[in-house]
């Protein structure tokens, strides 16, 4: 057997009766989606449900499944701490599972639990469902920071999984949609919320993965949406298959979306493997970016490439331009992944004898050494995208009305402790942003004076 069903769903606590006092009647349409949901899936009467949440534990470059034989969870934290679920894992599953990920270098296991109680994106759905159909076990999947096509691959590692064990398999995506679609609801309004939500729920009615996966993460992060990676996964476990599909409810009346989609499976369709035609596509755009590189980004990559597939360090090729050679700078070095960091180390000023050495310690630092991400496996190179930054001097200002937070970058400084921010940085529009942020690297306390420098910089890509 496989994944028989794959559903969308959302998690407002007050949709549980004990929690809204009557304030879920505002969301019938959504409730009785909700029990249509509970109704297909007894029908189906999975061996396993399979549940992304998005408010379990997530890591930036792991999916957490979480490990165990049961748990349990309840709705305290809203305050009905009457209602309590306790469920059984599919431990043989999670097994499964995790091997399947380990061989296919998806980093995805059960390590690194940090709160084994069900949370309320999982304990949301499941109460419905249980209302309808018990006899099933659970494995609950955790998304991570990574890119919408890793999502998909691990969902496929589910189907997968599903198909290895002949397990009857039902996949539960939890996940609201904007939480900006109001100015009287409690996140705000943006106009990209609505935006969203229209682009999402016509993709859902469709079936359009394609559209699911190509959301411009800048859009998703303006209409501060909930759930998408976690309907990617969803989408990544019914590859392949021809889907039955339908827009069940959709409704945002407390400012977030909450859609309710059924996506029954009715056989195969060897056109819906979207992870195969993205991948096509990456690969040719990221072949249109390497042959517009530079010398700085290609002795950059030489340098990472080199060590992790030989251990062993490069020199400077004989080729480089001669301004490698005879200037000194700090430069940072910046890896990206399909659109999302991968890591950015540098140097505020010159620490070796010229840029071009300062390049080929700094890519080894970015790739291997950055603490906010495990070090670049081989596997991976071929998907890095580089830019280099060449830091120029850095002088003082008195107020932050003589930065820009396009044109310069920032370093501030209070005692012994240091922080920098590169100019013209994706998601960082204002100087108060740019200030907090580099305050935020140094240790530096929000409401703590600090000194300020600022500095222009030539990127290279």
């Amino acid at each position: 057997m496989s994944v028989l069903a794959g559903f969308i769903v959302p998690h407002p606590p007050l949709i549980v009766p004990s929690v809204g006092h009557g304030e879920e009647r505002k969301i019938q349409a959504t409730i009785d989606a909700f029990e249509e949901v509970a109704r297909r899936i007894a029908a189906i009467a999975p061996e396993t449900i399979v549940l992304s949440s998005p408010h379990t534990t997530l890591y930036g470059d792991y999916f957490h499944i979480s490990p165990g034989l049961r748990a349990q969870g309840d709705m305290g934290s809203f305050g009905a701490p009457q209602e309590t679920i306790e469920i059984a894992y599919d431990a043989e599953f999670v097994d499964e599972l995790s091997n399947i990920t380990q061989q296919r270098s998806v980093p995805a296991g059960t390590e690194g639990e940090r709160e084994p109680m069900l949370d309320h994106a999982t304990f949301v759905p499941l109460y419905f469902v249980n209302k309808e159909y018990t006899d099933y076990k659970l494995v609950r999947v955790g998304l991570s920071g990574m890119s919408p096509l890793e999502h998909y691959e691990v969902g496929r590692c589910i189907a997968d999984t599903a198909e290895k064990l002949g397990r009857r398999v039902v996949f539960i995506a939890s996940g609201d949609l904007s939480h900006k679609l109001t100015k009287t609801g409690p996140y705000g309004y943006a106009p990209e919320g609505p935006a969203f939500d229209r682009q999402l729920t016509a993709a859902a009615a469709d079936a359009d993965f394609t559209r699911m996966l190509l959301f411009d993460e800048d859009f998703c992060d303006k209409a501060a949406e909930c759930g998408l990676r976690s309907f990617q996964i969803m989408a990544g476990a019914l590859d392949g298959k021809a889907l039955d599909s339908e827009l069940l409810s959709y409704e945002g009346p407390f400012g977030v979306g909450y859609c309710v989609a059924s996506f029954e499976v009715t056989g195969t369709d060897e056109s819906r493997k979207f992870a195969e035609v993205l991948r096509a596509r990456e690969r040719f755009e990221l072949g249109a970016t390497k042959e517009k590189e530079d010398a700085y980004v290609q002795l950059a990559r030489s340098s990472l490439e080199t060590y992790i597939r030989t251990g062993q360090r490069t020199s400077i090729p004989l080729d480089v331009p001669s301004d490698m050679l005879t200037t000194t700078a700090g430069v940072f070095v910046s890896l990206k992944k399909r659109g999302q960091l991968r890591g950015c180390i540098g140097t505020i000023q010159p620490t070796t004898s010229c840029v071009a050495e300062e390049i080929l310690r700094n890519a080894i630092s970015a790739g291997c050494e950055d603490p906010r991400f495990s070090p670049v496996r081989e596997h991976e190179l071929p998907d890095l995208v580089y830019s280099i930054d060449v830091l120029g001097p850095a002088e003082p200002v008195s107020s932050p009305e003589e930065l820009d937070a396009e044109q310069y970058g920032v370093i501030v400084t209070n005692g012994n402790r240091r922080g920098l921010l590169l100019p013209n940085l994706e998601g960082v529009d204002t100087v108060a942003q740019q200030i907090a942020i580099a305050k935020q690297k140094a240790g530096i306390r929000s409401d703590e004076y600090c000194e300020l420098e600022r500095f222009k910089v030539v990127r290279h890509t």
